[in-house]
């Protein structure tokens, strides 16, 4: 959600991201690096991406993508305001665009107040009332929506969609107004565990107001405040211009070409978009009111969509980008220390996994326990390894746990308790003994365009195929935008996280989660109380529980963590290695370009 940067984020290549409480990175390597002449400020940098842009609201289920967080994150609006996140996992907090803290543990109280320079692109200042909308939108206040279980609203009104979760924020009133409207004061009926991740920055209220039929922020504000808390028992008919308002942040930010309506460009960050050529490039430029501390010491971004990996290496050696963060594979790195550009390695906090769908109209398959224990054992995890992460990473192993990767401490002790040990090998007798004769058809989701998912895919089918499945190839390009609809059987892809917080439990593992699409309803209540458990040893008993009872259900199965590499260019210097889902962008205010 807008006012909580830090979520799962799925892309393209089949990788969405998540913020599991405490994941971190090994450490990482750097060959070939040596020092380079740098000027102070100028240039361009031209960055190879995988995926094209879609939205500028970056939030929404459908449009949780890298590519969209990427440009979020250079424009200030989703997460990267009040704090960012450093190559340590540390939330830096950024005091110059403005401060927070907690003033009260009981009840927990904290305050925003923004530098009185603030100032969006287009020269309006950034106040409380911007603040005000990013609450709106995260916290889901004025919602009253009842669903049913595949998530439709069956009465109610649900104003503003959200890849992640309510939960934490959905425990605070209407915020107080301060400091000649540049301060909100948030008090949690109940203690939120990752109140230092909420940035609330969003979409400009100024604009949304606009495109709602209002006069100004401060009348959209005024509306806010004068409408009740939604309440599901007793819902009444949606508010016309608070629906207008929701209807564009939802959806008006979704694009197919470069903007004529500059509103959709107006930007809180260090950067504006300038231009877009879809399918080819998208572009940046500094923007001339942004008082924060991430200030660029270069003009200009450039991200460049190239897809495949062996493209961007080529690329890159030809002076084309200065940048490259393709899929590691043996292949790749071999590439890469070829061209003469400094080679960063390490772990990324991100895995692969496949999920399966627990019922929609369409998908009913799995509803019975014993076809979704069968269908696991023939997940041949170890030849997967072998195929895809073992030639760049010889000490990799299968991944255990749906909730932590080796790195974390929890890890090695869950693992020897959460069940895993059920699907450690392939069994297909035990697969065929559970079926007892049935022959399910099983139709898996997978993105087309990743040659890792493809190999899955096919390593999958061949295997169950033994125990007798129907594995039917459901694969598409466009798999990202077909995960809500439900209408498949299995999926394979990925989540990667920011590396802090734990506000991405809810999203997923939570029945209401924006990132819930297999329709799980198994750790609800333990996935809700994750965010209000402040003590560390309950929070991590809470994540273990969680983890032994996705096994228990056969939820689906963790494959492997992602190995990562940046490829950088001698005339870039100041690109440290990330493995989150910001990338090779998170500390762009670094990059300078040699003379």
């Amino acid at each position: 959600m807008p006012i909580r940067g830090k979520l799962f984020r799925k892309t393209l290549t089949g990788v969405a991201v998540l913020g599991v409480a405490a994941l971190a990175l090994t450490a990482c390597t750097t060959t070939g690096s040596t020092p380079k002449e740098t000027s102070a400020s100028g240039g361009t940098v031209t960055v190879a991406v995988v995926n094209d842009f879609t939205s500028f609201n970056n939030q929404t289920p459908q449009s949780n993508l890298d590519t969209n967080g990427q440009v979020g994150y250079l424009m200030g609006n989703y997460g990267s305001a009040f704090s960012y996140i450093d190559k340590n996992f540390k939330i830096v907090h950024d005091e110059k665009f403005g401060t927070f803290e907690k003033t009260s543990d009981d009840p927990q109280t904290v305050k925003y107040t923004l530098n009185k320079e603030n100032k969006w692109s287009d020269g309006e200042p950034v106040t409380a009332d911007d603040m005000i909308l990013a609450w709106a939108v995260g916290s889901g206040y004025y919602d009253s929506a009842t669903t049913d279980e595949e998530g439709a609203v069956t009465a109610g009104n649900r104003y503003f969609e959200i890849a992640g979760s309510t939960a934490g924020l959905d425990a605070t009133a209407f915020p107080e107004i301060g400091d000649d409207n540049r301060s909100i004061t948030l008090v949690y009926d109940t203690p939120y565990v990752d109140w230092e991740l909420v940035n609330p920055i969003a979409q400009p209220a100024h604009i949304v107001a606009k495109k709602a039929g209002l006069g100004s922020a401060a009348e959209l504000t005024a509306l806010l405040k004068g409408l009740a808390k939604g309440d599901p028992a007793a819902p009444v008919a949606a508010d016309p211009p608070l629906k207008a308002a929701a209807d564009f942040v939802n959806t008006g930010y979704a694009v197919t070409a470069f903007p004529t309506d500059p509103d959709l460009l107006v930007s809180s960050g260090a950067f504006v978009p300038t231009g877009w050529t879809p399918g080819q490039s998208f572009t940046m430029e500094r923007n001339k009111f942004y008082v924060g501390t991430m200030v660029p010491n270069v003009d200009k971004i450039i991200m460049r969509v190239i897809p495949d990996a062996n493209a961007q290496v080529t690329a890159l050696q030809n002076g084309e980008v200065d940048i490259i963060n393709p899929q590691a594979s043996a292949d790749t790195l071999t590439a890469l220390e070829n061209t003469g550009a400094d080679v960063l390695t390490g772990d990324q906090v991100s895995y692969d996994h496949l999920d399966l769908n627990f019922g929609s109209q369409t998908s009913t398959v799995f509803a019975d326990s014993n076809v979704r224990q069968a269908f696991l054992k023939t997940v041949p995890r170890q030849q997967i390894l072998d195929s895809i992460v073992t030639p760049v990473n010889p000490d990799a192993k299968v991944l255990d746990s749906q909730i932590w990767v080796p790195a974390n401490e929890p890890y090695a002790d869950s693992v020897k308790n959460n069940g895993s040990s059920d699907y450690a090998e392939v069994d297909i007798e035990g697969a065929k003994a559970l079926l007892a004769g049935a022959t399910p058809t099983v139709r898996i989701l997978y993105n087309t365009n990743n040659p890792n998912r493809v190999d899955e895919f096919q390593a999958i089918q061949e295997s169950a195929t033994k125990a007798g499945f129907n594995v039917v190839d459901a694969g598409s390009p466009d798999w990202s935008s077909l995960l809500a609809g439900g209408d498949y059987d299995a999926s394979i892809f990925g989540w990667i996280s920011p590396g802090v917080g734990s506000a991405g439990i809810p999203q997923i593992f939570s029945t209401g989660g924006g990132g819930n699409y297999n329709r799980y309803t198994g750790t609800n209540d333990d996935a809700i109380a994750t965010q209000t458990t402040l003590d560390p040893k309950e929070l991590i008993v809470l994540q273990k529980k969680i983890d032994k009872q996705m096994f228990a259900d056969a939820y689906g199965l963790p494959l492997f963590q992602l190995p990562g590499v940046f490829g950088v260019s001698k005339r870039v210097s100041g690109v440290e290695y990330m493995g989150n889902q910001t990338g090779p962008f998170w500390n762009f205010w670094e990059w300078s370009v040699s003379k």
